[in-house]
């Protein structure tokens, strides 16, 4: 039975909090709570999550938070938050991060990069801002687009004391197959040693409804190779990867990619990986 700590997961709720971005998903325009979400197949039993914040407005970061950590006194597989952070205002964030540090299950903070405008990440405010995760011992969540990568690089070789984790690969091209220069920059990216990468959110750039596990393959085999068992970690993406597939078909894909991996490799890959990263401790064993 492999054991699975899955270290991207979402939840929401539209009618507590604002999501602008679902108004274009109404089949995600909805409640996704712990709840709903499985945890145990033929071969598999999920032991723990880790939260991401769900990119809902802006002014209610802390509130999702809040709510978050409230969930978690009951959903015990609740291991751990990446909290929302407006990084971008520099030292001006401090505040923000002394009230994430009062939350025990926050670990990190995602500022969503994909959406915005050539430079953002290398503005220096921004760089301020993520320059002092390192200070509150937080990790920092990586969500872009492939073609935001090379900037990306850049942010990691500016912040060396802190840990970051690329989202979904990066976001590859893989509905048009394109491999380059998505290839390259992950593997530059892999050089940088206080960075690790998720295992997720492939299907949702893939071709929606007719990928195959054929099409993700060349993906996967190359994050691999280029960062190590050592620093990937699974993550499902959920719920927005229902948009694609089934939370069972996600894990169950990674499974057959990852099949030539020894039974230490996939415990590191599915579980140890992220409790090391997350700080979780102990608590999800």
């Amino acid at each position: 039975m492999l054991h699975v700590l899955d270290s991207h997961v979402h939840f929401w709720e539209p009618a507590r909090l604002r999501y602008l971005w679902l108004d274009d998903l109404p089949t995600l325009n909805r409640a996704f709570l712990p709840e709903h979400l499985p945890v145990q197949g033929a071969d598999w039993w999920v032991a723990g999550w880790v939260f991401v914040q769900a990119d809902c407005a802006r002014e209610q970061g802390l509130q999702e938070t809040a709510w978050i950590a409230s969930l978690a006194r009951t959903k015990t597989r609740l291991k751990g938050i990446v909290a929302f952070a407006p990084l971008e205002l520099g030292a001006a964030v401090r505040p923000w991060l002394v009230e994430l540090k009062q939350q025990p299950l926050v670990k990190g903070v995602r500022r969503l990069i994909q959406s915005e405008p050539p430079g953002f990440s290398l503005q220096p405010g921004f760089v301020a801002g993520v320059q002092l995760l390192a200070e509150y011992g937080f990790t920092c969540d990586l969500c872009i687009r492939h073609f935001q990568m090379g900037e990306v690089i850049e942010l990691v070789r500016r912040c060396p004391q802190v840990r970051f984790v690329l989202d979904h690969c990066g976001k590859p091209d893989i509905k048009n197959g394109a491999l380059d220069p998505w290839r390259r920059d992950l593997a530059e990216l892999a050089t940088l040693p206080n960075v690790m990468c998720k295992l997720s959110g492939l299907v949702t750039e893939a071709d929606w409804t007719r990928w195959q596990a054929v099409d993700l393959r060349p993906y996967v085999e190359h994050v691999l190779a280029t960062f190590g068992v050592a620093r990937v970690m699974f993550g499902s993406d959920w719920p927005v990867v229902t948009l694609a597939a089934t939370y069972e078909r996600w894990l169950e894909t990674t499974i057959e990619l990852t099949a030539a991996l020894s039974e230490a490799e996939r415990m590191q890959l599915y579980f140890l990986n992220a409790l090391h990263f997350y700080g979780l401790g102990d608590q999800t064993a």
